[in-house]
């Protein structure tokens, strides 16, 4: 057996053996053996090569944008060979992909998670995978020829265009982009940033979010969704935002401007007005997608961090920090902690595979704040315990805990989920306090059949009718 693969004292337990016995019936035989599959692609193909990646890339700014590793499209062939493509589109939904349903996909994010070049390695790279189901959802036929096609073979990629950096983005209806009918085609002017995946040599789309009737008086009918090629006239790239000092060369987060940017308005997705409806289409798998990668970077973060305590040339105070048992506490909870959201993650795929995203609200919102907060507590355990390698580029772990930050804010900032969590559950609570009310009143009734005389502990002792017992 490969030491690329062992995992445990015993061995290797494979990824299939490992998948948490709720979720189990849920899989089926063929998922299973993909996700082995996976595990073994990702450990033995795709974290090895995640260092070639980073090498081929460059280091020079015009370098690392304009590159495309050669080993990425080696992996890609290997990945089609052994049948890891297009896991993403979830089968109730759509015939283009491999057929796996949502938590199934779920359970192999997690292991894509775990390397820089593992999901664009199959073709589930973000923002891709979000792009393919918005296209295979709703565009047309004529768009899913043009855009959809290259995108599932993996010969171009794409952008996702929404936040602006002068508007609050974290509620979309804040909006500005215009987009105005002139004949057959659509005018655009605005900005755009965060526009993740512009910065890459073969981004040939962009996905954009405007307003069309910025005066609808249902707010939520003002955007739209419209395909805009990349190389269109009046489109101006200014620069590549970088995330604590990381660009994520060469796909990138790129700020650009449209002055007056026409494209046809066969471009226009779904119709006008249905913008609102196509982004939370598009958010919610894709926001089950990011837990799980998260969860995959979390598991990496543990390994690298019981790696380093069982490090034995590595003794601070004469004892290796497995002898230490604030080390020790700190494994524990870490597995606690991911073992606990992985569960939540795979409820909240199964609740989308029952339903749909929309019925998934809760589930999905709970997620994308829970995740996110354990993988950087994960991965910040694992900086601590390297010290200043830890913080350092000789380890992934400042990379991935920068990485983590960024999914406390992408797909709404964890204040707009807490938000709409706090307020659905608070419509709970009228039928909360008429419950509570009720058990009371028979309480006291209860006292009075069996001879007790009733009283409120809130008022001091004093009994029901009023006479004080102090």
């Amino acid at each position: 057996m490969s030491d690329l693969l062992v995992n445990s004292q015993h061995g290797h337990l494979t990824a299939s053996q490992r998948v948490p016995a709720i979720a189990r019936p849920f899989v089926s035989e063929r998922a299973a053996r993909t996700l082995d599959l996976v595990e073994k692609f990702v450990e033995e193909e795709c974290i090895p090569a995640d260092a070639v990646y980073l090498r081929q890339i460059g280091e020079t700014i015009q370098q690392r944008f304009n590159s495309h590793p050669q080993v990425i499209e080696d992996l890609k062939a290997k990945a089609k060979k052994l049948g890891l493509w297009n896991m993403f589109l979830p089968k109730n939904h759509f015939k283009e992909g491999a057929g796996f349903s949502n938590l199934e996909y779920g359970l192999m994010a997690e292991y894509l998670g775990k390397s820089r070049v593992a999901s664009e390695a199959t073709n589930c790279a973000a923002p891709d995978t979000g792009n393919m189901e918005v296209i295979a959802k709703y565009g047309s036929e004529q768009q899913k020829r043009r855009w959809l096609d290259p995108l599932l073979d993996g010969k171009i990629r794409s952008a996702f265009l929404m936040t602006e950096p002068q508007v609050a983005s974290s509620d979309a209806t804040n909006i500005e982009m215009s987009i105005k009918r002139d004949g057959d085609s659509y005018i655009l002017n605005g900005q755009k940033w965060w526009s993740s995946g512009a910065g890459d040599p073969r981004c040939e789309i962009y996905i954009v979010l405007g307003k069309t009737d910025p005066n609808n008086p249902v707010k939520y009918k003002q955007q739209s969704v419209i395909l805009v090629p990349h190389n269109t006239p009046g489109i101006t790239i200014h620069r590549m935002l970088s995330v604590f000092g990381y660009d994520d060369a060469p796909h990138g987060h790129g700020h650009i401007t449209f002055n007056n940017v026409r494209v046809p308005a066969t471009n226009m997705v779904l119709g006008e007005g249905r913008g609102f409806e196509i982004i939370q289409g598009r958010l919610g798998p894709g926001r089950i997608h990011h837990a799980m990668r998260s969860i995959g970077a979390a598991e990496k973060a543990l390994e690298w961090f019981l790696a380093r305590i069982n490090d034995e040339r590595k003794k601070p105070f004469g004892e290796m920090l497995n002898k230490h048992g604030i080390m020790l506490e700190r494994v524990a909870r870490s597995r606690i902690e991911i073992d606990a959201a992985r569960l939540a993650v795979l409820n909240a795929a199964i609740k989308i595979d029952e339903s749909d995203a929309k019925g998934a609200l809760k589930e999905i919102a709970e997620v994308k704040v829970l995740v996110p907060e354990v993988n950087l507590t994960v991965i910040d355990r694992a900086i601590q315990a390297y010290g200043g390698a830890g913080v350092s580029q000789d380890t992934p772990l400042a990379s991935m805990y920068s990485n983590g930050r960024t999914m406390r804010i992408v797909d709404g900032p964890d204040e707009v989920h807490l938000l709409q969590l706090g307020r659905n559950e608070n419509k709970r609570g009228p039928a909360h306090k008429k419950r509570l009310e009720a058990q009371r009143a028979k309480g006291l009734d209860l006292c009075r059949q069996y001879g007790i005389e009733p009283k409120d502990p809130l008022y001091l002792g004093k009994s029901v009718g009023g006479t004080s017992k102090l």
